[in-house]
This record gives structure tokens, C-alpha cells and sequence, in this order.
């Protein structure tokens, strides 16, 4: 079972409206702008966002192509800054990091699951797993271990030493699921999940969302598929780089 690390330095910040939330913030997002210079032109690809998500939410971040989703999307990840604006994550203020700190925060804070996987194809699926560990400088005993329980909690315990080709779509995006997960990452972030997958598989893989968050994972699945953020229970629209709606749906 993989849930949050804790850290007593939450930054304060008004409560979501998450379901099976804590009262503990992890992430704040105030007053974020993204603009991009284009000539002598402007394009503001995110425009005065503001929003927290609580340990133990479940959320999904929907809106149509250019919305802005995938912007905000590479902001709660670190793999871009605001032009403007404060970003928290669990107590940290984004733009007051290192390269080195923000580097460990994407590799302990954030586990991402990507719509093609991102696997090696010559590796198996438990060193694919066991990939983050590396980075973190785990001895081999140990994160094997590790690696093992994490496909084990994916229900692929019996795949460990297959290769993606060996496997199905299905399949590969579960040991991306594990990788994400085997170093008990506060955030579980996927984007478009189920993107190259079919709809029966597609269904399987949001189940394991389901699951994961019952165990007390908090995740942002960001997409732009309806029935995906159905699944969820916060619903934040983006449209034209605002939010559009916030919404608790169950």
C-alpha cells in the first residue's frame, strides 16, 4: 500500500473541496500566470489560476485541446515555472528551489504516468520500475524489494521479468503505474492514462485509479476524455487558461 509522506510544514491555504481529504494541503496555486512571448505578441496560456488539492484527493483537470491543461499539467509536475505567481508544494515554495531540489521533488514527490508509458524497451518490467530508485541512489537489494511490491500492487507480480514488448497496452501503462509509485510519492499525476489505450483496458486502468486512491493515494489524472474524469471525484475545468468550473462530484 503506497500513501502520502507526511511533512508538517504544509503551507497554509484555504481547504478544497476534495473527497477523503485530510485537511492537509499539498499543493496551492495562487494567482498563476503562464505567458508566452510570440513576436511582438503575448499568448497567455494560463491566466490568474488559483486552486489547493488536499492530501487524498482525487481530481481531475479536464478541458478541450488549448485550454491550457497541459501547461498546468507540467507546472504541478516542476517541469516548467509561472511566468507569475506562487506555486506550493507541500509546504515548499517551487520558485525558491534548486535545480537539485526541484529535481527530487520529481523524483520522491511526484510520480508520473505518461499516455505512452515512457518505458525502456530492453528492460524488464521490474528494473522499468525500479528506475526511480536508481536516481535515488537505493542499493540493489532494496529496491528490488521494492520494485516487486509495487508490480505486486498493480496485480503484476507474476510479470516481473518481461520486457514491454511482452506485454500488453494495458499492461505497460500498470508498470508505469508502479514506477510512479515505488518511491511513495505524495502526488500521483497521470496524464491522459488511458490515451492509447482501447475502452475495455481503458476501464480496467481507471479501476486501479479507484483502488489506489481507496488506499489513500492522492491523485490528478489530467484529460481531456469525460467518462475518464467522471471517474474522479473533483472535477476542475479549464477553458482558455482559466478554471472554468471547480467541482466536487461526489
Amino acid at each position: 500500500m503506497y500513501r502520502f509522506m507526511e511533512n508538517e510544514n504544509g503551507e497554509p491555504g484555504a481547504t478544497s473541496n476534495g473527497a477523503q481529504s485530510s485537511g492537509k494541503t499539498l499543493i496551492s496555486m495562487h494567482n498563476i500566470w503562464k505567458t508566452y512571448q510570440m513576436g511582438v505578441e503575448e499568448l497567455h496560456a494560463l491566466r490568474d489560476v488559483s486552486f489547493q488539492v488536499e492530501k487524498g484527493e482525487y481530481l481531475a483537470i479536464i478541458g478541450p485541446s488549448g485550454s491550457g491543461k497541459s501547461t498546468l499539467m507540467n507546472l504541478i509536475g516542476c517541469l516548467d515555472s509561472p511566468t507569475k505567481g506562487e506555486y506550493w508544494i507541500n509546504g515548499n515554495l517551487v520558485s525558491d528551489m534548486t535545480d537539485d531540489e526541484l529535481a527530487r521533488i520529481r523524483n520522491k514527490e511526484i510520480g508520473f504516468v505518461f499516455q505512452t508509458f515512457n518505458l525502456l524497451a530492453r528492460a524488464t518490467a521490474l528494473h522499468n520500475v525500479e528506475l526511480p530508485l536508481i536516481y535515488a541512489g537505493m542499493r540493489a537489494g532494496e529496491r528490488n524489494e521494492k520494485a516487486q511490491a509495487a508490480l505486486a500492487s498493480v496485480e503484476l507480480g507474476d510479470r516481473v521479468t518481461h520486457k514491454p514488448n511482452e506485454l500488453s497496452g494495458g499492461q505497460r501503462q500498470r508498470v508505469a503505474i508502479a514506477r510512479a509509485l515505488v518511491n511513495h510519492p505524495s502526488i500521483l499525476l497521470a496524464d491522459e492514462p488511458t490515451g492509447a489505450l482501447d475502452s475495455k483496458t481503458s476501464v480496467e486502468i481507471m479501476a486501479l485509479f479507484e483502488k489506489l486512491h481507496a488506499e489513500g493515494n492522492t491523485i490528478i489524472v489530467v484529460t481531456h476524455e469525460h467518462d475518464v474524469a467522471a471517474r474522479a471525484h473533483r472535477i476542475l475545468t479549464i477553458r482558455d487558461g482559466q478554471i472554468e468550473k471547480d467541482e466536487k462530484i461526489r
